[in-house]
């Protein structure tokens, strides 16, 4: 198997990208379930990477159906150390178009069915979640979207709602008065579990609707989104295949990659062995 330092997580045409070279299908089990899929592991242009399709290949599984954290725990245990997330989005702001890419720093929460965290069952541990996004990860993947032709913006502030239905018209407005810059269904819990993993992440925003705030743009629908996507979808490639050899060169000197450094605060003796071994990928380093 290759040396897997960088994961990938969106939509299975991804693994469809030229240099990329595919060579094991990795099926990994966690203690918190099963993964949405298996892990495919290859090199992209010689670089080792594991790719992830989040909603499983065919889009079998909801957002709210995810298995976020054997998501990040299955990358954990492969030695990930940076992922690069790519989904669809709706943007609020007139500034970004369908077809136009953001690379949001901030997150809302307004989900309500989804575990976020690896701690629990006998051990607490917070961790620092101000800025949620790893910014050199971040600032890589808009240099690579801007040499590659794109419409893209960096920084913003991405609203992570349940789903599986779109926002009621009411619910659009809202989030527009809180000056957010998209609205998706996935990318939080990826965020949160990322950084209680030690793992850098950033994310490529894919934008293919106005929501339904616009009232001089259709609502949004599947076919809309669709339609866009796979007008991205050469774009999205270009993008990552850009970034990847930027991220294995780079010394991981950010914050993420010692997170877990402080966040800790349960008694190491009181916590329970069982727990213990399962987190091992991630505690590890602080918990023996």
């Amino acid at each position: 198997m290759a040396d897997v330092k960088i994961g990938i997580i969106g939509g299975s045409g991804l693994y469809e990208m030229e240099g990329l070279r595919l060579t094991e299908e990795k099926f990994i089990r966690t203690p918190f379930g099963d993964p949405s899929d298996a892990l495919m592991i290859g090199e992209l242009d010689g670089i080792g990477v594991a790719f992830l399709s989040r909603h499983g290949r065919g889009h079998r599984l909801l957002p709210s159906e995810l298995n976020y954290r054997a998501n990040i725990y299955a990358m954990k245990t492969l030695g990930v150390g940076t992922i690069l997330s790519a989904s669809a989005v709706g943007s609020m702001k007139e500034a970004y178009k369908p077809t136009d890419i953001v690379f949001p720093d901030q997150f809302i929460d307004r989900t309500r069915h989804r575990p976020d965290t690896f701690f629990g069952n006998g051990i607490v541990g917070h961790v620092a979640f101000a800025d949620p996004i790893c910014t050199a990860i971040s600032d890589a993947m808009y240099a690579s979207a801007k040499n590659a032709g794109a419409t893209a913006f960096l920084g913003g502030t991405y609203v992570c709602m349940e789903g599986p239905q779109f926002s009621t018209r009411a619910e659009s407005k809202l989030y527009r008065t809180w000056g957010v810059d998209v609205i998706g269904m996935t990318n939080l819990q990826e965020a949160k579990l990322a950084r209680e993993a030690e793992i850098c992440y950033a994310t490529m925003a894919l934008v293919t609707d106005y929501d339904c705030w616009h009232e001089a743009e259709e609502d949004v629908t599947v076919e809309a989104i669709l339609a866009v996507l796979r007008a991205n979808a050469e774009m999205a490639q270009k993008i990552l295949r850009a970034t990847v050899p930027q991220v294995a060169r780079r010394t991981r000197d950010c914050g993420c990659a010692n997170a877990l450094q402080y966040a800790i605060v349960t008694d190491p003796s009181k916590i329970p062995d069982n727990v213990k071994s399962d987190l091992a990928p991630i505690i590890g380093r602080y918990v023996k």
